[in-house]
């Protein structure tokens, strides 16, 4: 099944004075519908910080105490086999912070991760990932997380449900903590020992209210600029990159030359070897069609039928080079192509305005039939979520399956071929796979659409 986004434009044959009525309703329903949403935005805002602080308090004040403890047993050789799953989990956690400010507040973390051999020993894993700059920057991170981060999420939360409580005392709470004669309770600066101090309260609530109506988003967003100051790339930043495009150009050219060979080597074991036995049969036609029509009528069938399996060979052929739906109707329906030929119900749902580069486009569709493909083979899942869209200048895929997780990149996984297709054209993979599921793999690639 496949949704798809319809824009219309509503017909311009009114008359004047209906156009007069229709604009002021619009007016009133727009202002009504700005309300309403700037106060889901808020509200939404002060919940995920809330949730946000306790994750910090909590989260990130466990993984470091793990780590240091972790890295405290490694001259003991304990450490050597604790440290690479507390650090695996420590970067789970990184990347997962990553993803939500992503998609909370567009703030774009990019990971600078040095690849580890998927077979390698504890130490060997210990000592690479104790050389990769990233690690102590998540070290550094989850300090900061557990202590600024924990105040820049709880400030934008407190805007929001502290008001609550200034509220009720002014609504007759106060009676709870006092008699009216002694100070029972304090709101803020507020001393609440009355019902006019009660009122007091209940005003300072709406100054927090107003604040933050206008403030908690902006605040919210504030927390995901901290991490980032944190977590991205500092001076070395320049040093990464080019190490970066140094692998993606490497793979790059292994990938093609990997290619090049199984394009040659499908030719000539399928179509080419087709095509020979049909020219043989068109020669032992041409000889036996006088003296034994009959059977040159038989070879005659079988150089049709080997025509149409090498006809069919090709067609295989170059889809798996660039699938002609790709080129024809562009990216959109090349995933829906790919969603109907799945055995699961597949949604996909496409916001594009034009169509990127070819070979953006190549790319992002192959990686899309791989995790497509994954979420089918490996993830057991029973239905499917593909999200298309293009926003802040950058081309977003989103792939959501209700399997049962535990997706990782590396180790071997089809993940890590997908994650150096995207890096070739910058792009940045994001895998949330928790164990048990649900699986949220998404692809973003910077690119202009035509």
């Amino acid at each position: 099944m496949e949704t798809e986004t319809v824009r219309s434009t509503g017909s311009t044959g009114s008359t004047r004075g209906v156009e007069g009525t229709a604009s002021t309703d619009n007016a009133v329903g727009t202002g009504s519908w700005d309300a309403a949403g700037r106060g889901r935005e808020v509200g939404v805002a002060g919940a995920r910080a809330l949730g946000l602080a306790v994750i910090s308090i909590s989260g990130s004040l466990t993984l470091l105490v793990l780590t240091v403890v972790s890295l405290a047993f490694v001259p003991f050789g304990a450490g050597l086999v604790t440290t690479p799953w507390v650090l695996g989990g420590v970067r789970a956690f990184a990347n997962w912070r990553r993803l939500v400010a992503a998609e909370w507040c567009g703030v774009r973390v990019p990971p600078a991760y040095r690849p580890v051999p998927a077979g390698a020993r504890p130490w060997t894993r210990t000592f690479r990932l104790l050389g990769d700059p990233a690690t102590w920057r998540d070290v550094r991170w989850l300090a900061v997380d557990a202590t600024a981060g924990f105040v820049t999420a709880l400030l934008p939360a407190a805007l929001v449900f502290y008001p609550v409580e200034g509220f009720a005392l002014a609504l007759g709470l106060w009676r709870v903590f006092t008699d009216g004669t002694y100070v029972g309770w304090w709101y803020g600066f507020v001393p609440v020992s009355g019902q006019g101090s009660a009122l007091l309260a209940g005003l300072l609530g709406a100054a927090f209210l107003s604040a933050g109506w206008f403030l908690t988003p902006a605040l919210l967003r504030f927390h995901f600029l901290l991490a980032r100051s944190v977590l991205a790339p500092e001076q070395s930043r320049l040093a990464e990159r080019v190490r970066v495009l140094t692998e993606t150009r490497r793979d790059a050219v292994d990938n093609s030359a990997v290619e090049l060979r199984r394009i040659e080597r499908d030719l000539h074991d399928g179509a080419q070897a087709r095509l020979v036995a049909m020219g043989m049969n068109l020669g032992a036609i041409e000889a036996l069609i006088e003296k034994n029509p009959a059977k040159a009528r038989e070879l005659l069938v079988r150089a049709r039928r080997s025509s149409a399996e090498a006809l069919d060979e090709l067609r295989d052929l170059v889809r798996g080079i660039h699938p002609p739906v790709l080129a024809e109707r562009g990216l959109g329906d090349a995933v829906r192509a790919l969603a109907l030929r799945l055995p699961v119900p597949t949604e996909v749902r496409v916001e594009l305005t034009g169509r990127p580069e070819v070979s953006v486009e190549s790319a992002v569709y192959f990686a899309a039939s791989e995790i497509l493909t994954n979420a089918v083979k490996h993830a057991d899942a029973h239905r499917v979520w593909v999200d298309i869209e293009h926003t802040g200048g950058r081309l977003r895929v989103a792939v959501t399956d209700d399997g049962r997780g535990g997706a990782v990149v590396g180790a071997g996984s089809g993940l890590t071929g997908v994650e150096r297709r995207l890096g070739t054209f910058d792009g940045v993979l994001t895998v949330d796979s928790p164990v048990g599921g649900p699986t949220a793999v998404t692809m973003e690639i910077p690119c202009v659409l035509s």
